[in-house]
């Protein structure tokens, strides 16, 4: 079986955070097929006890030759005994136990191929319309790619309570409606691919920079995303021009990864970086899937993000940047996507072709500004503006604000050098 951890090194405790990042989706998957997405509450209760077990059982006697298909094989067991439960407190539905008993007595090592469509069903089921598109989004990143109640509020910026309460009643909603666990056909698939589209873009964000935390970069959580993604542009109902540019996005941004902090840890500006570490096999394939997301007259959010991060990526160095195109790029995406966050980087890109305080003018003038009051990025930027204009004062003051803001270690080191470097001597 693909994806296989490795065994010999890591703590108990990491394996299983391993299969709960790396193979929820085909743990859920598996249990959904044989449980049907009415019984959503049991997949996830049966997958959750299923990890924990393994944890308590590996602390103590090692991790076993093939410990998916140990957790595998756990969590079908509890599945069995799940059903004969129900079956004592449902006796008068017996066809209904019947069919799960049926159902459970398959083998719990399955086909490639059907654990592949075992992930792209879970995908299109969390993306159901008759599920709200938030709701989409956060029962997708629960049952799909494993983020613990606390990491979706904090997506959100909601309560966890909150949070647990729509988990809820989304599940409930499943159950009533009567989900079949199928891929979508016809008309159907469309919207639903939207959905499926955006909590990818969102979970490989999420790892791209974490919230909170000591770690800004968590590749775990980027390449589960890059793997989702990449089995539904092989299958016929996932291969479109939006998916191939998502697709594209994810390799371009991620061959980028290994020089993105220093050896201490810190956050590297992509001008300081070594691009000697750029992956070129990633970027090869990023730009192959660029060039097969140019058919047809689709222009996505996706299209152009991936052709900034294509610029980027094709810059021998960073003098060589073609600013110009980047630019004309951000103005498209800002006429998709009209957001605070994305004029700010607008404004990044106009000082790098007409000087700092061309920038700052564009940060002025950005609609809705305090949207931003309380995000690090715009402190950081108006500090490294001031900065490249010998505003030490300023740079000082407006790095002292976002230091104040950000949330995650490495940033946070970045910003503490950029406000040493701003103080007056």
């Amino acid at each position: 079986m693909s994806g296989q951890p490795p065994v010999g090194d890591g703590a108990p405790s990491q394996m299983v955070e391993h299969f709960f990042r790396h193979e929820t989706a085909r743990l859920h998957g598996a249990l959904m097929r044989l449980l049907g997405p009415e019984n959503l509450a049991l997949v996830e209760d049966v997958a959750q006890e299923a990890l924990l077990r393994a944890l308590r059982t590996w602390s103590i006697g090692g991790m076993p030759a093939n410990p998916s298909a140990w957790i595998t094989r756990v969590a079908i067991n509890l599945a069995r005994d799940a059903v004969r439960h129900r079956r004592m407190a449902l006796g008068k539905e017996p066809g209904i136990i019947t069919h799960f008993e049926q159902a459970l007595q398959r083998t719990a090592i399955e086909e490639e191929g059907e654990i592949r469509d075992d992930r792209l069903r879970l995908m299109f089921v969390c993306c159901h319309p008759v599920i709200s598109p938030d709701s989409q989004v956060v029962l997708a990143l629960r049952v799909l790619c494993g983020f613990s109640v606390e990491e979706i509020a904090r997506a959100f910026l909601s309560s966890e309570s909150a949070i647990e309460k729509q988990l809820t009643r989304t599940k409930q909603r499943i159950g009533n409606a009567g989900i079949g666990f199928a891929i979508p056909e016809g008309e159907s698939v469309e919207p639903r691919l939207d959905s499926v589209l955006a909590v990818l873009y969102l979970l490989f964000n999420e790892g791209y920079k974490a919230s909170v935390g000591d770690r800004l970069l968590r590749e775990d959580l980027c390449e589960e995303a890059i793997r989702l993604t990449g089995l539904l542009v092989e299958h016929p109902v996932g291969r479109t021009a939006r998916s191939h540019a998502l697709l594209a996005l994810m390799l371009l941004t991620s061959a980028r990864f290994p020089s993105r902090m220093d050896e201490h840890g810190g956050l590297l500006r992509l001008e300081d970086q070594d691009r000697s570490k750029w992956n070129l096999s990633r970027i090869a394939r990023g730009l192959q899937h660029l060039a097969h997301s140019a058919h047809g007259n689709t222009l996505t959010e996706y299209h152009v993000q991936a052709g900034i991060a294509a610029c980027h990526c094709t810059a021998p160095n960073n003098a060589a940047t073609d600013w110009p195109r980047i630019l004309r790029l951000y103005d498209d995406l800002y006429k998709i996507k009209p957001s605070p966050i994305v004029a700010l980087n607008r404004a990044v890109a106009l000082a790098h072709l007409q000087g700092a305080q061309a920038g700052l003018d564009a940060v002025a003038a950005i609609p809705d500004l305090d949207r931003l009051e309380s995000h690090y990025l715009l402190h950081a930027v108006r500090g490294e503006l001031h900065w490249q204009l010998q505003r030490h004062e300023a740079a000082a003051e407006s790095f002292r604000r976002a230091l104040g803001l950000a949330r995650v270690g490495p940033e946070q080191l970045h910003l503490t050098r950029m406000l040493e470097r701003s103080a007056p001597s």
